[in-house]
């Protein structure tokens, strides 16, 4: 009786592959943190390959004369992911904002007001952090309205001059002005 060899079984076998040196060492890239081989895939390629160069030169000669094999780069475009997915997020440069809290009070019916706060979203504040703060703090209704802008139940402009500043350090009192009364 003859056994019949699969060729899937074959290629599928456990163990250590023929003419593979092991313990596999596997080289990370410091700046996208993915393996070298995967750079080329990475939209900022340029700082990859200035990183290799730096700290891994044996590697990054060899990404060079795999790039040089390569040819002239027609291919590029299709390394690069054109939709689907979100790829790698764009990360959005902050803008250099006017850092300045604004407190003003405005009517709500007849004899009762609220607080609005806004401007702490240039510091880096989270709004809904902030709001319950208020609320436990003055023990009253606070809420996000709008996208840099705090709610408070009730008359306390004058005590967020204090608190402000006592609850997150980085607010000089210097940046919190008061606005007044004003309608909404």
């Amino acid at each position: 009786m003859t056994e019949t060899v699969n060729p899937v079984a074959e290629r599928l076998k456990l163990g250590p592959r023929e003419g593979v040196n092991y313990p596999i060492i596997v080289h990370y890239c410091g700046n996208c943190s993915m393996p070298i081989e995967y750079c080329e895939y990475y939209p900022e390629y340029e700082k990859c390959k200035a990183w290799l160069e730096k700290n891994l030169p044996t590697e990054f000669e060899r990404v060079k004369l795999e790039e040089e094999e390569g040819g002239d780069g027609a291919d590029d475009d299709k390394r690069r992911q054109k939709r689907g997915g979100k790829g790698l997020m764009k990360i959005k440069k902050k803008e250099e904002v006017n850092k300045r809290i604004t407190v003003s009070r405005a009517p709500r019916g007849k004899k009762k007001s609220v607080t609005v706060v806004t401007g702490l979203s240039t510091f880096d504040i989270d709004l809904k952090v902030a709001a319950k703060y208020f609320g436990t703090k003055f023990a009253c209704g606070s809420s996000v309205t709008g996208d840099d802008e705090i709610v408070i139940q009730g008359d306390v402009k004058d005590d967020l001059f204090d608190v402000i500043p006592e609850k997150w350090a980085e607010i000089d009192p210097d940046f919190i002005e008061d606005l007044g009364d004003q309608k909404r």
